[in-house]
This record gives C-alpha cells, structure tokens and sequence, in this order.
C-alpha cells in the first residue's frame, strides 16, 4: 500500500490543529525541522512537536534537516515523534549510527535521508538499522520546489538495496510531489509520499490525498 504523509510546513500554522485533523485519511504527518544551518531555513522545533502530539493519532513522521542530530533524537521521541530521519550527511556515520541507536532504544523508528547530491550507496551502511529511507526530491529547506525526476535512479537503486538487504524498511520521497510526479515515484518503488503545497492547497484534501496514492 502507498502511504502518504502530508508536510505540515505547508500548513497554516495559526491553525496547525485544524489543518492536522484536515488530513486525517492520511497515513503519516510529516514534520519538517529545520534548524538554520544544516539548510538554509529554520523552521519548528520540540515544543511544536510536543504540542500537535495530542491533535492526532497519525504517526508522526519527523524529519530533522539539523546538523548533529545525536544531540537531540531523544527529546525529539520524547515530544511524540514516531518515526525519526536523520540526514547520512549531518554529522560523522559514527554519530548517525548512535542517533538510530537512540531512537530505537526509545521504541521508535528511525530512517536516514539522502540529499539529492548524495549517491544511494550512502545509506547502505545504515540499511539494517532503519525502518526507513527518505530520498530528497528537491534540495532540502523551503517547500514548494519543482521536482527532481533524475533522482528516480537513485531511488530505483535503494528499492534493490532494500529488497536484498531489509524488505521490511519504507522508502519515502519528499520534494515536489502532486498527482503528476506520485505515480513516477510509485514506479520508481516509493512506498511512502511526502507531499506539502500538493495536498493543502487542494480545494478536497481527502480526494488530493486520495488521489496521490493512485
């Protein structure tokens, strides 16, 4: 099945509970933090976290654009993430593998992203450890950027990595997705879809969100 987790960056966020109950038939709900170094943007932190927590029974999907994630995975879990990604190029992979180490040891899940200049090889010394891979289909830090098509390859090679190596793990694409680039992610062998300005600007979210899952 094609899960969708709709990123509450493009939300409103005078009325983030709204807009959280507003993609309910969902399947995740994609938090994006962003911390003004790692990208070029800052955005929400653990408070917010903590705060739509009780908004919703989505997991929540948390995506930390951060530099040296390690230092924060645990208070991350322990706001009500579900699911923690950290990018493979945010801190050393000595310090990537004792973030997911938290994580779990929090009864999480945790992921690794790749930035789109960063070769699918990056997350194989992670593939045993994860429960998913994000590939980044733009370049991380603002929504609303047009869709990268060549990093279809990359994630036509993680979906072989995973399928050999970890069957189980999810692989998820965010960047750029509306009911026109879904259905090359989905061939691609994305199973879960990131998708922001293309669910909250539909007129029907329910339909748009219904729509991307094809």
């Amino acid at each position: 099945m094609i899960k969708i987790s709709p990123s509450i960056l493009s939300a409103d966020f005078a009325n983030l509970q709204r807009d959280i109950e507003r993609i309910s038939s969902a399947d995740y709900v994609h938090v994006d933090v962003m911390d003004g170094l790692f990208v070029p943007n800052i955005s929400i932190g653990i408070p917010v976290v903590k705060s739509i927590r009780p908004t919703t029974a989505l997991p929540l999907d948390v995506h930390l654009m951060i530099e040296r994630p390690v230092r924060y995975v645990e208070q991350f879990c322990d706001a009500g993430a579900d699911i923690v990604t950290c990018h493979v190029e945010s801190d050393t992979e000595e310090n990537i593998h004792e973030a997911l180490r938290l994580i779990h040891a929090k009864g999480k899940k945790a992921g690794v992203v790749l930035k789109p200049k960063t070769p699918a090889s990056a997350a194989l010394p992670f593939i045993n450890e994860v429960e998913m891979i994000l590939v980044m289909t733009v370049e991380p830090g603002f929504g609303g950027q047009k869709f990268m098509a060549d990093m279809m390859p990359k994630v036509q090679e993680l979906r072989g990595y995973i399928n050999e190596m970890n069957p189980a793990c999810e692989l998820e694409v965010d960047g750029g997705v509306d009911p026109d680039t879904a259905p090359v992610c989905i061939a691609s062998g994305a199973n879960v879809l990131v998708a922001g300005s293309a669910v909250y600007k539909a007129a029907d979210i329910p339909a748009r969100i219904a729509a991307l899952r094809g």
